[in-house]
């Protein structure tokens, strides 16, 4: 679901459709909005999971400031995926732990 008319914002600005790959399934998102709200959009709330619990984090503070959101984003784990934008055909995986090399 997204906010296409906010009372303050205004209207949604059109933008070009892109096909990115969130585990293994394929979702359409508009090119440079944030990977987490395009997965939002698709229903997807849980980003990561934690190493010590294996507990499930999604978005906290939508502003690149804590870790809650991060995945592992064209293989590169611990992206921030509130302030990382969507480019075409990315891959974008939940991360368990800490991702590559855990400690």
């Amino acid at each position: 679901m997204r906010v296409v008319n906010h009372p303050i914002l205004g209207d949604l600005s059109p933008a070009r459709m892109v096909k990115i790959h969130v585990d293994g399934k394929e979702i359409y998102a508009r090119e440079g909005e944030p990977i987490a709200a395009a997965i939002a959009a698709a229903g997807i709330t849980i980003h990561r999971y934690t190493a010590k619990r294996d507990e499930p984090r999604g978005v906290f503070c939508g502003i690149g400031q804590c870790t809650d959101c991060v995945m592992v984003v064209n293989g590169v784990p611990n992206v921030r995926t509130c302030i990382t934008s969507v480019a075409e055909g990315m891959t974008v995986e939940t991360q368990h732990g800490a991702g590559r090399g855990e400690r």
